[in-house]
């Protein structure tokens, strides 16, 4: 059995043998037992190309061309409408009298409105548009396609606006190759409760001490 001092100087001697393998390997000096890692290595005379590396997963989802712009230009958004499940809300909103008893209950029952701060929270008519139901409204008045509420979203939210525009909030779609695809703020947050429930982190270190 190794002493701490005799297994201190074993392993450095190996970790010698192997820094020396690298080097004779890079250099295309021929060693006895080389591994196809350093086969590969002294193989491929090119230099890397990181603009070479093609789009490793496809975009299969529909995508809208968002109506904003970052500092790399244009990119795409995930549609929405098609995930709305009662979407064209005009299907149902129209000038017609509501017959059904508790209409309201049976569609949008399941619907739990929890954004905005205590006491002076959203209601539907903050968001919807009063009239052309197929549509958001801004504070301004504005008609806002459900494919890009992130201009809803972003009149209030303005800071994680700027962090999702910019690539800091939220992720992108097609990872970093091939063209710039970002989940929508609904992709992610359910617009009627938007914040995260608390959980636990889904991994866990051991404390060092």
């Amino acid at each position: 059995m190794k002493t701490p001092n005799t297994f201190f100087i074993w392993a450095l001697c190996r970790l010698n043998v192997f820094v020396l393998a690298l080097f004779l390997g890079s250099t295309g000096i021929a060693v006895a037992g080389d591994t196809p890692f350093l086969k590969a290595i002294k193989d491929n005379d090119e230099p890397f190309n990181n603009r070479s590396v093609k789009q490793v997963q496809p975009v299969i989802l529909e995508t809208v061309l968002a109506k904003e712009q970052y500092q790399g230009g244009p990119f795409r958004v995930l549609a929405r409408k098609k995930e709305i499940e009662r979407y064209k809300c005009s299907s149902c909103h129209t000038d017609k009298k509501v017959l059904v008893n508790n209409g309201q209950e049976l569609t949008h029952g399941n619907v739990v409105i929890n954004h905005g701060q205590d006491g002076n929270k959203l209601g539907c008519i903050d968001c919807h548009h009063p009239v052309d139901r197929d549509y958001l409204e801004d504070k301004k008045g504005r008609k806002i396609d459900f494919d890009h509420s992130y201009q809803l979203c972003g009149q209030c939210h303005f800071r994680q606006k700027r962090d999702w525009l910019g690539g800091a909030h939220g992720k992108r779609v097609s990872y970093w190759a091939g063209d710039r695809v970002v989940f929508n703020c609904a992709s992610c947050h359910d617009p009627h409760s938007p914040r995260f429930e608390k959980r636990f982190p889904a991994t866990y270190s051991v404390p060092l001490n």
